[in-house]
């Protein structure tokens, strides 16, 4: 009897005990885990796309911006730009109109708000360069636009550019070479109508075949090869090289030690009518009394070109003095 009656009050004990830990235990999970309504749940998974939701809400498309700008769609759509209407990629940020100008359904509720929407022509020149290099930023041609000269001068895309309105089949230029460049380099023009010059005005060469305008590694924003050879080399091969004996001022100056690139009153393009000048701003005229040196290098009298005899005076193969 007394052995059922302790089993009575060991079972009625631990009762007791789970009961208290049950409420401790829920008293707990009500302060860090508050009971959530099915309805909770299914508010919370929608929040992401209710987030994107609002992203791409606020883009209005291309064709809506036709409704009123239809003389600018219609040119734009003839250009490269119009493509991004077919690349979902990026989403609508970089798709259509919106893709420059930015969202633009709040424009089209209230168009009167010039604010709602990036307007070139009112935008300074960093703004509309950082939005043009969003996208071409990394480009072969672009990719040192931000140390170019046209960078530091404060030149924007739009300066030479034009997404709606270009005059050339190529570049979206808004006019062809190189009257476009002579609209800012008014001193080179008059270079090139020098008696010896690169055919620039004739249509020949432009100056984007020497020059990258949107910026190099180089002085002048003028352009190398891979191996950091001049840009002359690409249509004067013959003086490229390697030689195994070097005319030093060719790779260490460059060609412009001697010559004046864009025009020159002299022959060959050089800085001075008489190539003995120009050889003597190098080599001093002590030379001449040298042991061994002919004596028809005395240049009192200056009556022979010094490339009379240097003939390969650019470089050679055979010889120390440039005579073959």
């Amino acid at each position: 009897m007394r052995h059922i009656r302790r089993s009575s009050v060991l079972n009625l004990f631990l009762l007791a005990l789970c009961i208290g830990l049950a409420g401790a235990t829920a008293s707990a999970g009500g302060k860090d885990s508050p009971v959530r309504s099915p309805q909770d749940k299914q508010d919370s998974n929608a929040t992401p796309q209710a987030k994107e939701g609002d992203k791409t809400s606020a883009y209005a498309g291309a064709e809506t911006c036709k409704t009123c700008h239809e003389d600018l769609y219609n040119a734009w759509e003839k250009t490269p730009h119009w493509k991004t209407t077919l690349d979902t990629r990026g989403g609508p940020s970089h798709q259509g109109c919106e893709g420059c100008h930015g969202a633009g359904l709040a424009h089209t509720q209230n168009p009167g708000d010039a604010t709602l929407i990036f307007d070139f022509k009112k935008a300074s020149a960093k703004a509309i360069n950082d939005r043009c290099m969003t996208c071409h930023a990394s480009g072969k041609e672009q990719m040192d636009f931000g140390r170019s000269e046209h960078s530091h001068s404060n030149v924007s895309c739009t300066d030479c550019h034009s997404p709606h309105h270009a005059t050339t089949d190529q570049f979206l230029l808004v006019k062809a070479q190189p009257q476009l460049c002579y609209t800012c380099h008014l001193s080179q023009k008059p270079q090139f109508e020098m008696p010896f010059h690169h055919r620039v005005d004739e249509g020949l060469v432009q100056c984007t075949d020497c020059h990258n305008p949107h910026g190099t590694i180089a002085p002048k924003q003028v352009r190398t090869s891979a191996a950091q050879d001049a840009a002359c080399f690409k249509c004067h091969a013959d003086k490229r090289g390697p030689f195994v004996f070097e005319h030093e001022p060719v790779k260490v100056e460059g060609c412009a030690s001697c010559h004046t690139p864009h025009g020159s009153p002299n022959a060959h393009l050089l800085k001075v009518s008489n190539v003995n000048i120009l050889c003597l701003s190098c080599h001093t005229a002590s030379f001449a009394n040298a042991p061994g040196a002919p004596s028809f290098h005395n240049q009192a009298a200056q009556f022979q070109a010094c490339t009379l005899c240097h003939t390969q005076i650019h470089g050679s193969n055979f010889d120390h003095f440039f005579f073959k």
